[in-house]
């Protein structure tokens, strides 16, 4: 799995680069999100060192991070990524999302899952695409639910978080089965996003 850059209307995807450390810093620090505890957000003054753990990731074919840029600004919104790729077994999760606060609620996560789930069952030939967040995260789950996936359930003390706090993880995932469904779904909240700018 190759870097590769996806367009749409509303953003771009951009394979992580060094040169996008001045706009993560800046996206982060827009609403602090490191403070919500539930989230993977760096502090800005660690996001060069949260880079690199992602570019190592990259480079050992676990994962394929993106920097998400506001095709209207032009700014560095946010990041998400493929990881725990399995190629193999053709199933990968799409996770490690923030966003700067301005652009929640906005049509730029919903673009960004569209163009990643586009590119996950129609180009890699993916089976199942996953999608997991914190069991405190209820933003996120209501988010990933109005996405059209599935919930598979919950993974008890699944992960240890930086701060020392056990944490439960719940899984989603979208079939390749349902992709069509969950395409037309994402497709129309963009159009009628449209309709209301």
């Amino acid at each position: 799995m190759s870097p590769i850059t996806l367009s749409g209307r509303f953003v771009t995807l951009e394979p992580l680069a060094h040169a996008h450390l001045p706009g993560l810093q800046a996206a982060v620090a827009d609403g602090e999100l490191w403070k919500l505890f539930y989230t993977s957000a760096p502090h800005p003054d660690q996001v060069a060192s949260w880079m690199e753990t992602a570019m190592q990731l990259q480079t050992e074919k676990k994962a394929l991070p993106f920097v998400v840029r506001e095709n209207f600004s032009g700014a560095v919104v946010g990041t998400t990524r493929y990881c725990n790729v399995d190629l193999a077994n053709l199933r990968l999760e799409i996770g490690y999302t923030w966003y700067a606060k301005r652009v929640q609620r906005s049509a730029v996560n919903t673009e960004c899952k569209l163009l990643l789930l586009r590119h996950a069952f129609e180009q890699l030939r993916c089976n199942v695409v996953e999608l997991r967040t914190d069991w405190l995260n209820q933003t996120s789950q209501r988010a990933i639910e109005r996405l059209g996936a599935k919930r598979d359930g919950l993974l008890r003390s699944h992960m240890v978080s930086p701060d020392g706090r056990v944490r439960d993880t719940v899984v989603y995932s979208i079939l390749n089965t349902e992709w069509m469904g969950v395409q037309k779904n994402l497709q129309f909240k963009l159009e009628s996003h449209s309709a209301s700018c």
